[in-house]
């Protein structure tokens, strides 16, 4: 089953989400139109989005005023993604060309600053002082990590708490900030909205960690990039810290990291770690954040949305691609 399958519910007002996207990354500029764009209609999941419009359902749900929270969340996704593409100097995103490959590095960096920016004044429309602090202090976070990533390329001696610290700000706190703020902006009940935020953080967590398992297990058609991508980057994601522990891996994610590596060499390091115990270590670990997801909705108050709660949880840490 597609993700997508299982919010179909929901179509209406993702349909109504998918034009305000649109609408909102209009600018004057062709090169900003075409750039963000080729973005958007490159797809998604939309699973920020869909987290604002589930997570508002525990409170006084009005889709018009609850699309003016999940277009920014869904608008800084796609804003980190370009400038992501720029850092890692990726030229395929959903095996289509980056913003970067298309134009370039000058017109991607302020395409992205654009999309910013557009959440910001979207977000106007929302009175609530505790989400404006909220979404601030996510893309404050957002920010620290992509830096801290930088920061940690190419070191292989690092520890798992790194390794937490990176993904937390890369994936967990933007889904975490998603559900909370669908609450915040439905009126919700404050122990349900932290519950929720609890929630979205240990599902990101579980999301973060299959996302890095399958840049090894996946293949490239799937990936739409190539396999081990990350790791040819330079970044040291939880497969490769287990990995590591290996004497006769060890040697090839030192040299898939200090690149640049054959293609060879890239289907023996794919081979070696597929092989390892580190997939299902990392798998299990992922496991736990996911159980930990559950039992948070467990403890909502009753809502016919909590089974797609947490369908869409188990969906996300048991995907295969």
């Amino acid at each position: 089953m597609k993700l997508k399958m299982l919010y179909s519910g929901l179509k209406t007002e993702i349909d109504i989400i998918e034009r305000e996207l649109e609408t909102a990354l209009n600018s004057s500029s062709h090169f900003l139109n075409e750039a963000s764009l080729h973005l958007l209609k490159a797809g998604g999941k939309r699973i920020r989005p869909v987290f604002v419009l589930l997570a508002a359902k525990f409170g006084q749900y009005d889709i018009q005023r609850i699309k003016n929270v999940a277009v920014p969340l869904e608008l800084i996704h796609m804003a980190s993604l370009v400038h992501d593409d720029v850092i890692d100097d990726s030229d395929l995103r959903r095996g289509r060309p980056t913003v970067k490959a298309q134009f370039n590095n000058r017109i991607a960096m302020y395409d992205g600053d654009f999309i910013f920016a557009r959440a910001l004044d979207y977000m106007t429309n929302i009175e609530t002082p505790q989400a404006h602090k909220v979404l601030s202090n996510t893309m404050v976070e957002i920010c620290v990590g992509e830096i801290i990533q930088i920061e940690d390329k190419k070191i292989v001696d690092q520890t798992i708490r790194d390794y937490f610290r990176r993904i937390k700000r890369k994936t967990a706190v933007l889904i975490s900030s998603s559900c909370e703020l669908g609450a915040i902006a439905a009126g919700a009940p404050e122990d349900v909205t932290r519950r929720l935020s609890r929630f979205g953080y240990y599902v990101g967590m579980s999301f973060q960690i299959i996302d890095d398992i399958l840049d090894f297990t996946a293949t490239d058609k799937q990936l739409g990039k190539p396999a081990g991508s990350d790791l040819m980057q330079g970044n040291v994601t939880l497969p490769a810290l287990y990995a590591l522990e290996d004497p006769m891996i060890r040697p090839l994610i030192e040299q898939t990291i200090n690149g640049p590596i054959t293609e060879e060499q890239r289907q023996q390091l794919l081979k070696a770690i597929r092989k390892s115990s580190a997939i299902k270590r990392a798998g299990d670990l992922s496991d736990q954040y996911l159980a930990k997801a559950l039992k948070e909705v467990e403890r909502l108050p009753d809502n016919p949305v909590k089974k797609s709660l947490v369908d869409i949880a188990l969906f996300m840490g048991k995907r295969k691609f």
